[in-house]
């Protein structure tokens, strides 16, 4: 009779963080906090390093500076690279040696992740061409404009395309980094990672339930007076022939200034404000939503929840959960 030998333990997937000057200390914490160590509690999956080039004392945001060791030839040993936010002055590229080195991880089979701000260094490298790629809703534009050929989804918390996953802002990479330990190890590990950290393993709706309400901006004269009529009358249905009406043109042409003018159609800019109006009530009152959908103009609490849960992925019960004003938490 032989004895078998023990099941060997396999090595942990290694993240490595690439840093830079000067460096958001909060996506860096919250990937740390996801790939760390959490103790005897929950057995060692990860290695977790970071580096910078050059290495050396990095500035950070907080005002104090971080000592790394390790270089870029930290990214050829690493599993998955992370970029946890990056900080460019204006008109400034990623370094090439930057680009370089995340593409020969890339190209070896690192799985590459941006947090936040960290896609631009992704999309710099070519590794988002063709691709949906998330970042910050207020980058959202920036990262469109400077690369092109990047589909950006202003919308979601992240995207995970396998070999390359985005995250929105600092928080949505806690989102981002418990779903890759899912996928990585298993739903029941990644619970128990989100239950040390005492949050949910998953949140509900996309980042747009986050950013500011939406403003009518600067528009030409053209449409400032029916913007405004509108604005007082979210509680009546208007039809875009209404407003061609009250604008004493053809519905073609008022529609060719929404485009112009807003870069939407009148009836979706109609919609964006009911939309604002009621996150605004929820935060706001007690009203149930059958009497917010009334006073937003969206006749009843069925079409509310349904138009709601299209722009927010949230429902309206959820999103007043999160966002009731003055609450005490």
């Amino acid at each position: 009779m032989t004895s078998s030998s023990p099941a060997k333990t396999p090595a942990p997937h290694r993240v490595v963080a690439l840093l830079q000057s000067p460096q958001s200390t909060f996506p860096l914490a919250c990937a740390s906090e996801v790939f760390g160590d959490h103790g005897p509690a929950i057995p060692v999956r990860y290695a977790f390093e970071v580096c910078a080039e050059p290495p050396g004392p990095v500035r950070t945001q907080a005002g104090y500076d971080l000592l790394v060791t390790e270089g870029l030839g930290a990214l050829e040993r690493a599993d998955t690279v992370l970029v946890p936010g990056w900080q460019q002055a204006p008109g400034t590229d990623v370094p090439a040696a930057t680009i370089a080195a995340v593409r020969r991880a890339h190209r070896r089979g690192a799985r590459i992740v941006g947090i936040c701000s960290g896609a631009f260094v992704l999309a710099a490298a070519g590794l988002l061409d063709g691709r949906r790629a998330a970042t910050h809703w207020a980058q959202a534009a920036e990262l469109a404009a400077r690369f092109p050929q990047v589909r950006v989804d202003p919308a979601v918390l992240y995207v995970d395309l396998g070999d390359v996953a985005t995250s929105a802002g600092s928080a949505a990479g806690v989102d981002l980094c418990l779903h890759l330990v899912s996928a990585d190890q298993g739903a029941a590990y990644a619970l128990r990672v989100a239950r040390q950290m005492v949050m949910p393993p998953h949140r509900e709706g996309c980042q747009l339930q986050y950013a500011e309400l939406p403003t009518s901006g600067p528009v030409g004269d053209s449409l400032a007076p029916l913007l405004e009529w509108l604005s007082g009358r979210l509680d009546q249905p208007v039809s875009v022939a209404e407003m061609a009406l009250r604008s004493q043109v053809s519905a073609r042409t008022l529609t060719r200034r929404f485009t112009e003018q807003l870069g939407i159609s009148p009836g979706r800019w109609l919609l964006d404000r009911r939309i604002a109006a009621t996150r605004a009530l929820l935060e706001e009152t007690d009203l149930p939503v059958e009497t917010i959908a009334h006073r937003v103009g969206l006749s009843s609490a069925v079409n509310l929840r349904r138009r709601f849960h299209e722009a927010l992925r949230t429902t309206p019960a959820a999103y007043r959960r999160t966002f009731r004003a003055n609450e005490v938490r």
